[in-house]
């Protein structure tokens, strides 16, 4: 088959999404695919390039000359509806390259979505967040959960995220777009079940499956590559947390909890900072920016318990899985799809989220029990074989036959 990849962002922005498309476009290369990806150009990069046999497109877009849209990160932005040069290079690309299979993961896929009935392509979509239904894609209103969407809740939850103009388009574009959305992508893949729920599949009676992300294999850093990261962590066990260092997720909740411990080992946290990443951390903490995958996969190797505790409904978390791989039992929120990885008791722990007193508790059981952490361990490892290349990538190859078939 030759499938096109379109995602806002790709190699070498890290993230979870930038990981899966990579991950994926890889693995089906390797398995006699032809793969395409096309996404949003970024100061630096080459506009076009191979990266281990899949052939790299970068987009210039016109949301990209108006510099204003970005407030919080140097990343470009994608708008919730079509951009007219994204749509154009898109043409080309598939004048090119023929796809039997579009396959989306965010907002710039929608630039294709106009083309699709020219294109003969049929339309996959991936739900990495709650797109369909939340413009600012996280379901979350005033620091808190979303019940669920409303157009004038939408707006002003919008405009105090965004500001008003930003806002007030992004909701209106993305309420117009989802629709348009819906009504042309043969067939969308949900990360999870919590993911599907969120973005109200079930209701909108659209054809679906759940198919989980999935932990990608050892990449090529060598032990030499690896050494001068693996030697900033501490030489004793530590306590890992990576993502995003921002409070939604959860990361307040974690130093709150973490303060409150006797005699805890190092914590280390692993991600990008944001406008909001707190400031003040406790002693013993230990903060670090812009690791490969290879070296945030080492680093959970050598972890003693892996950390979660995201206050908004993460649809996956990508994160937690690899902790699992590297022998980590996992403390996370019992919301969104974590749930569906964490076998609470078994693989590790869930707590309510935002939680920093249950936080705590869950923390010295395991600290206090070398055994239980050690069993969970073992039992997370097994857990994740279930998420690996081998046992997820030909799903989404059932899913391309099964949307081609006449």
């Amino acid at each position: 088959m030759r499938v096109l990849m379109i995602a806002d962002f790709y190699w070498p922005y890290l993230g979870g999404v930038e990981q899966h498309v990579r991950t994926l476009s890889h693995a089906l290369h390797a398995r006699g695919h032809d793969v395409t990806v096309a996404t949003l150009w970024g100061e630096g990069l080459a506009e076009t390039e191979w990266d281990q046999g899949v052939r790299i497109h970068r987009l210039h877009g016109s949301a990209q000359r108006v510099k204003w849209l970005f407030s919080e990160t140097k990343r470009p932005w994608a708008p919730p509806l079509p951009d007219p040069e994204i749509t154009v290079g898109l043409s080309r690309i598939i004048r090119r390259e023929r796809p039997d299979i579009v396959h989306g993961h965010d907002w710039l896929a929608r630039s294709f979505l106009p083309l699709k009935r020219w294109s003969r392509a049929k339309a996959v979509m991936s739900l990495h967040y709650y797109t369909l239904s939340c413009a600012k894609k996280n379901l979350m209103v005033h620091d808190s959960p979303c019940a669920g969407p409303g157009l004038g809740k939408c707006v002003d939850c919008a405009m105090r995220h965004y500001g008003v103009a930003k806002g007030m388009a992004t909701v209106l574009a993305n309420w117009g777009m989802a629709g348009f959305e819906r009504s042309m992508v043969d067939m969308f893949i949900a990360v999870s079940q919590a993911t599907a729920d969120g973005n109200l599949l079930d209701k909108s009676r659209l054809p679906y499956a759940v198919i989980p992300n999935f932990v990608p294999d050892p990449g090529p850093l060598s032990q030499m590559q690896l050494q001068p990261y693996l030697d900033r962590l501490p030489q004793t066990p530590f306590l890992l947390f990576v993502g995003d260092l921002r409070p939604i997720k959860g990361l307040g909740v974690l130093l709150e909890a973490y303060s409150g411990l006797d005699n805890a080992p190092p914590l280390v946290l692993i991600g990008k900072q944001w406008l909001d990443t707190p400031v003040e951390l406790p002693a013993n903490t230990c903060v670090l920016h812009d690791w490969p995958n290879e070296a945030v996969r080492a680093a959970w190797e050598r972890s003693l318990i892996g950390l979660a505790p995201s206050l908004w409904r993460e649809p996956f978390g990508l994160v937690v899985i690899e902790a699992m791989a590297g022998g980590s039992p996992v403390i996370a929120a019992r919301s969104g799809g974590i749930p569906e990885i964490v076998v609470d008791g078994e693989t590790g722990l869930l707590v309510p989220p935002g939680d920093a007193q249950t936080l705590r508790a869950a923390l010295a059981q395991l600290l206090n029990d070398t055994d239980l952490c050690q069993k969970m361990g073992r039992a997370a490892r097994r857990r994740a074989a279930e998420f690996t290349v081998s046992a997820v990538v030909p799903r989404i190859e059932a899913i391309y036959r099964r949307v081609l078939e006449p």
